[in-house]
């Protein structure tokens, strides 16, 4: 699901493609942690990205319940990402039917709603990486 930026996403957007640009110029540069460039913002992004509906995990925690705090949830979480001190709960398993299949089932693993976060942040991450990897010629950086 792709979201309109707003005012706030803008300047985030804005960021990234600047990052997003800078990789794809600068064959001759590798970006292998952007975590000192994840801020606030970002995370309010991955946020607006990550789906609400989904099952909830091992905390029980929904969407709307993680709204009702959002900024002061997700500085906490962030500071927490940065610092280091954030340790991934388990992942809630359940098991679902195989399609076609009806006596048998599959394992589905199920993280936290701030899993979900921070996996959207990441997969950013991963997507500014990957693109900082191509080879062009005659950079100008």
């Amino acid at each position: 699901m792709r979201l309109r930026p707003n005012g706030d996403e803008t300047q985030t957007l804005q960021g990234i493609a600047k990052r997003r640009k800078l990789a794809r110029n600068c064959s001759d540069m590798s970006f292998t942690n952007l975590a000192h460039h994840i801020d606030l913002e970002w995370m309010l992004t991955a946020h607006g990205h990550t789906r609400r509906d989904g099952a909830v995990g091992v905390d029980g925690q929904t969407a709307d319940e993680y709204e009702v705090n959002l900024e002061a949830n997700l500085q906490n979480f962030l500071d927490r990402a940065k610092s280091g001190t954030y340790v991934a709960p388990p992942v809630r398993r359940v098991h679902i039917p195989k399609a076609g299949s009806p006596n048998e089932t599959r394992p589905l693993g199920i993280p936290t709603y701030e899993d979900k976060i921070l996996q959207r942040a990441g997969d950013r991450d991963r997507r500014i990486r990957k693109s900082s990897h191509r080879r062009k010629p005659m950079s100008p950086c």
